[in-house]
């Protein structure tokens, strides 16, 4: 009789046992795939730096020209739209507790070369590896003929805390309107070897289509350097003007260095003076960023 109680009482020990093993394989499974999982770089930190209204886009912006902080991306575009713009603009990641602020300013009619300026100030990590970076942008720009541009930018970097920085590069840029419904541009980003990982080489193709009310966008981005590969990093995006003064967006990304992707919605009020827009960042890999932006701009043309 003691034989089956010996049994019954060691059969739920033996499960229980088991389970934990499953368990404790399972979980080792699990972080084995996250820590093998594509990482983004630390240099992509200040690639992505831009407008609500380029978030909304899907980050595909460079060949618009439109924005004052436009001189960032693609510093030919500055002389691409005729007029002087102020921004404003403030974004937050509540997922990654990242934070950026811009404060852009462009003059493209008061001669026929195109200036912009702009400060952008940038919170990174958590903990000890906290940092903040300050990169300050002087983009000048000029139009060779009515349709084409070229344009070059001084970038400054500051880093404080738990990564740092202090260095000096540039940028250049190429762009092209055969038509005033087409733009087409190249650039080229981080010239100067500063042999600072947040400020690595890397270039960018771009294309905007402009028919009537509606605006397509595209970006392309390669990076030769990281890892001693080629990455490319593909945007598209689109805006849509509601009763000429309510443009909503909408746009897409794939992450060459995560694998993974991202989307982007926005809304605004634009006014013949300035507006205001609001844009969505939602990030389906990597960190899991969710971020979130609104800019004030005013404009003269």
């Amino acid at each position: 009789m003691a034989s089956p109680s010996i049994k019954a009482v060691r059969m739920p020990g033996m499960s229980h046992r088991a389970t934990l093993l499953l368990a404790l394989c399972l979980s080792s499974s699990a972080l084995a795939q996250e820590a093998d999982a594509p990482q983004a770089p630390v240099a992509e930190d200040l690639r992505d730096l831009s407008s609500a209204r380029a978030y909304g886009m899907g980050g595909a912006w460079r060949a618009l020209g439109s924005d004052a902080a436009t001189g960032t991306g693609n510093p030919a575009s500055v002389a691409a739209v005729r007029g002087y713009r102020v921004e404003a603009t403030g974004g937050w990641d509540w997922v990654g507790k990242d934070a950026a602020a811009t404060v852009a300013v462009a003059d493209s009619a008061t001669s026929p070369l195109g200036a912009g300026i702009s400060y952008q100030l940038v919170t990174l990590g958590k903990g000890a590896a906290r940092t903040t970076a300050h990169l300050n942008t002087l983009a000048l720009a000029a139009p060779l003929s009515e349709n084409l541009m070229i344009g070059v930018s001084g970038r400054y970097l500051v880093m404080r805390g738990g990564r740092q920085a202090n260095a000096l590069t540039m940028d250049a840029g190429v762009l092209l309107r055969p038509t005033p419904l087409l733009a087409l541009g190249v650039s080229a980003h981080n010239l100067i070897d500063t042999k600072h990982a947040e400020l690595t080489r890397y270039y960018s193709a771009h294309a905007g289509v402009l028919v009537g009310q509606l605006t397509i966008a595209a970006d392309v981005r390669g990076d030769f350097a990281t890892d001693a590969r080629r990455t490319f990093t593909y945007s598209g995006g689109l805006e849509y003007v509601l009763g000429q003064n309510i443009p909503v967006r909408a746009g897409y990304t794939w992450d060459g260095f995560t694998r993974t992707s991202q989307a982007g919605v926005g809304i605004g009020v634009v006014t013949a003076g300035g507006g205001i827009d609001l844009g969505y960042h939602h990030d389906f890999g990597g960190e899991g960023g969710r971020l979130l932006s609104l800019t004030f701009k005013v404009q003269v043309r």
